[in-house]
């Protein structure tokens, strides 16, 4: 491990002892953070599966009773039927903090129905109505979904880059401070063990 390039004077080592003090107690401090934020990603990890098992699974049903809906019914009657919306959405958009990660918090705030369906009774079909009042109760779920993926990839980036951080102290910079203060204390050393040489060969000529 190379050392650092300083004069070693007892002023430089009191320097370099206070920095890989620093260094020592900043590097458990990413440690400890590194270990919680990993034990966090791993429960958010579960949650996300959990959400896209469940979405995936009611998703997949909500588009087959829609299918069979619409191989039973005039293709035109069908568009005209789903192009009217029949309930109004309000999501509340904002930021939660997971180990001082600013991750999106989505909620659902308020949701305007209509009365009924977008559509006659008589009209279409039990399972398109089954399909579309699915699709409204799935939506929450895709919401939160989409919150927790995206905590996921934010979660993974500072990891990764925590761990970076981590290894430069633990593989570089300790490493070098401490060589460097065991470079400055050999050659200490060496200096005060020629001054008591020197002072010694002047007294035995005196």
């Amino acid at each position: 491990m190379s050392r650092l390039n300083v004069n070693p004077t007892r002023m430089e080592l009191k320097k370099l002892k206070a920095r890989l003090n620093t260094a020592v107690r900043g590097h458990k401090l990413l440690k400890d953070k590194s270990d919680e934020m990993v034990r966090q990603f791993s429960a958010i990890i579960k949650e996300n599966k959990r959400l896209r098992d469940e979405v995936e699974e009611e998703l997949s049903e909500t588009l087959r009773e829609f299918s069979v809906a619409r191989s039973v019914t005039p293709a035109y009657r069908a568009e005209t039927a789903f192009s009217m919306p029949s309930s109004g959405v309000k999501a509340e958009c904002g930021t939660s903090s997971i180990m001082g990660v600013e991750v999106p918090d989505i909620k659902l705030v308020s949701e305007k129905r209509s009365d009924g369906l977008p559509y006659a009774y008589s009209e279409m079909t039990s399972e398109a109505d089954h399909s579309v009042e699915r699709a409204s109760r799935l939506l929450p779920k895709m919401l939160a979904l989409a919150a927790t993926e995206k905590s996921v990839r934010l979660l993974a980036e500072e990891i990764e880059r925590n761990k970076r951080r981590v290894n430069a102290l633990e593989y570089v910079m300790i490493p070098q401070l401490e060589e460097t203060i065991k470079y400055i204390k050999s050659k200490l050393d060496e200096n005060e063990r020629a001054a008591v040489i020197r002072m010694m060969k002047v007294k035995s000529k005196a």
